[in-house]
């Protein structure tokens, strides 16, 4: 039976927010790896005969160049933040607005002035690098591009690439871990300081905006993505958006949000209850929590060095087959979990169509298994966890309590 919180969390139950000293030191931890980063990337590139690498993810820029776009400005900033790698060279784009910040921000990097037509300067761009194959991040770049690109220089031969960069990235850095936990903190003093003002007749929308408001105002930069609030049949919907209806006393309220520091992200899902479960509810949410158990204890058992380190599918099995056996496997139709860090979702996967090879470790993933009953009701419990094999650690960053918490009484 699981555990019912009367006695609700308090923010100050939680990490403080990070401070100046904290923001510098992780800048700094940056600036000191990327070099290493870089050399993986050559590596690769040494190793499929590719003479330079060219980016356009805003993730890969920061994490290999240090110049950021902040969130959604990428779909503003034209040819600005995209980049090429070769064997000893750097190339960032930047037109007049970004120009100042990519010097300052990148300054191991040849910051090239960017214009509307990226296809008029390739081919001087790509012959400045000596490069005469040239990896392509084939899964952001449009068919439009890509064809200006060949037509401009057509003696470059354009290598198609997926999952170099983010591979490298699914392998967390200490001061990466960090920054996710604070991220994880901030979640959960949000969530915590808005428990009192639940009650019903409060509406989906009012609560979203107070989550955005703690978290923005206690420690985040930005939010992680858009804060999801869904009551009663509207938490069937895994990713729905808080809409004007009403909490109602008997129901369930969910949360799916996150906050962003210093880049990095947290993403946390709590399904509380308003007023006593009924015991339908009550059901469904032990069955999820026994999933999410499940799929955990495979993990820390691969952690203590008792089995073998899982793949995604193998884990994703773990916490799906608790839930089949309740007898809702139809009713649960997303991955266990996703990687997280400089992007709210990648690698590694959690799902039954993740990679095969063992998870990666150091990295952080989530862990969400849900039940969803259409037109009626939906639970999901998200933790994120740092699996750490090397270590023997396999540790929730996500601290808010993940029993049964009732709220609006």
């Amino acid at each position: 039976m699981t555990e019912i919180v009367r006695h609700l969390p308090h923010p100050a139950d939680f990490a403080a927010p990070p401070g100046p000293a904290d923001l510098h030191r992780w800048a700094e931890a940056d600036r000191v790896a990327r070099p290493a980063r870089l050399g993986r990337l050559r590596a690769r590139l040494a190793s499929e005969g590719v003479d330079a690498y060219f980016g356009i993810r805003p993730e890969h820029m920061r994490y290999l160049t240090g110049f950021i776009l902040e969130d959604g400005e990428d779909r503003v900033a034209g040819n600005s933040g995209r980049f090429l790698i070769s064997g000893d060279g750097v190339v960032v784009l930047a037109d007049s607005r970004y120009r100042l910040q990519a010097v300052a921000q990148a300054p191991e990097a040849r910051i090239e002035a960017a214009t509307y037509d990226l296809a008029a300067i390739w081919p001087a761009l790509v012959g400045s690098m000596g490069a005469k194959r040239v990896a392509v991040e084939a899964g952001f770049v449009s068919h439009q591009l890509w064809g200006e690109l060949h037509d401009a220089a057509p003696e470059i031969e354009l290598v198609p690439v997926s999952g170099w960069v983010e591979a490298d990235r699914a392998v967390k850095e200490p001061a990466e871990i960090e920054r996710i936990e604070a991220a994880c903190a901030v979640a959960d003093r949000a969530l915590a300081s808005i428990l009192r003002r639940i009650k019903a007749g409060v509406t989906e929308s009012e609560m979203a905006l107070a989550l955005e408001w703690e978290m923005r105002t206690c420690g985040a930069e930005a939010l992680a993505f858009g804060v999801a609030c869904l009551t009663g049949p509207d938490a069937a919907l895994p990713h729905g958006s808080p809409s004007e209806r009403e909490v109602c006393r008997g129901q369930v309220l969910l949360f799916d949000f996150g906050a962003m520091v210093a880049g990095y992200r947290s993403d946390m899902t709590r399904t509380l209850f308003v007023g006593e479960p009924t015991p339908r509810d009550l059901a469904i949410y032990e069955t999820v929590a026994a999933a999410q158990s499940g799929c955990i204890e495979l993990l820390a058992a691969a952690a203590r060095g008792e089995r073998a380190v899982p793949n995604g599918r193998e884990a994703d099995a773990a916490a799906r087959q608790v839930i089949e056996a309740a007898g809702h496997g139809e009713h649960f139709g997303h991955g266990t979990g996703h990687g997280i860090g400089l992007a709210t979702h990648e690698m590694p996967s959690l799902s039954h169509v993740a990679s095969e090879e063992p998870l990666p470790s150091p990295t952080v993933f989530s862990v969400e298994p849900g039940i969803y009953l259409d037109k009626e009701t939906g639970v999901r419990i998200e933790d994120l966890v740092l699996f750490d094999a090397g270590a023997g650690k396999l540790e929730r960053l996500t601290r808010f309590p993940s029993e049964v918490v009732v709220v609006g009484v």
